[in-house]
């Protein structure tokens, strides 16, 4: 039932990831909920989730999950990350009664879209080793040959990359390179991005790669998932909504993150929240 109050107010929704790599997720539900007010929240002072041991990460997203649901009290929570999704996602569910949305990897389009039935899955090495990925291949790719590649490099070099460093081709190239495999005639046409940061580096993939294949990125059907669960509640209203950005750190995100953000994130005319938060950092 929606309730009077509801009626004609934008949804909020917290978008929580380890660090930056849940920003591409964040554009997508912008362009999927323009309305929508915005809260970005980047746990780096837990980052890199990949290397800690599960029940560290269960801890940290329960801990920092508690204080963001009762400082914003979000109409949605969407988890822009494998890892945490993985793990945490029912801990979430039984906790609070909030919507949540979580990401997973794209191995079923993956499977559907590849000709040659041969996909590769770009992970961190945890998503690589987890039980949970093995049976989604099970599930939606045993007709493929999937190869899984754990990059251990490629998401702290994403965060890198949006914070304005250069990055050396040869180190990327060098990560993604197992994911192109050949047999007989038939090679890779299919790579999934498992892991939210590494569509940041897409542009940068497209180039290093040896031959063209399908990026699979994750985040347009995490927006539609999310729109759905809103859309009975809140319903699209058309105007743009607000943006924050929030780390656990407290930090404000820096100048270079900042220019960033307004090149990466959709233009919203009536969204001041980059700038605002151009003001704190420089206030």
């Amino acid at each position: 039932m929606i309730r009077p109050a509801e009626l004609g107010r934008p949804p909020k929704i917290l978008v929580f990831d380890s660090g930056l790599g849940g920003l591409t997720v964040l554009r997508a539900l912008m362009k999927q909920r323009p309305d929508a007010d915005f809260v970005y929240a980047a746990d780096d002072l837990g980052f890199p989730y990949g290397p800690r041991p599960e029940s560290e990460v269960v801890a940290l997203v329960l801990d920092a999950m508690a204080k963001l649901i009762a400082a914003e009290q979000p109409d949605c929570v969407v988890i822009a990350c494998n890892t945490a999704s993985t793990l945490v996602l029912p801990h979430l569910r039984r906790r609070w009664s909030v919507p949540f949305v979580g990401t997973v990897p794209a191995i079923k389009p993956a499977a559907e879209f590849s000709a040659t039935r041969m996909i590769s899955i770009l992970a961190t090495p945890g998503t690589v080793s987890r039980d949970y990925t093995r049976a989604l291949i099970e599930k939606f790719a045993g007709h493929c040959d999937v190869a899984l590649v754990g990059a251990r490099k490629l998401a702290t070099l994403a965060e890198s990359y949006m914070q304005g460093e250069a990055l050396a081709d040869a180190e990327i190239a060098a990560e993604i390179a197992p994911c192109f495999v050949t047999d007989g005639a038939r090679r890779t046409d299919c790579v999934v991005l498992a892991c939210t940061h590494y569509p940041l580096l897409r542009d940068i993939f497209v180039r290093l790669a040896p031959w063209p294949v399908r990026w699979i990125d994750p985040a347009p059907a995490i927006a539609r998932r999310a729109d759905h669960v809103l859309r009975e509640k809140f319903p699209p209203l058309g105007q743009g909504g607000g943006f924050r950005f929030l780390t656990t750190s407290g930090a404000a995100p820096g100048e270079k993150l900042l220019a960033a953000l307004k090149v990466f994130l959709p233009a919203r005319p009536e969204d001041p929240g980059v700038e605002r938060a151009r003001q704190r950092a420089e206030g």
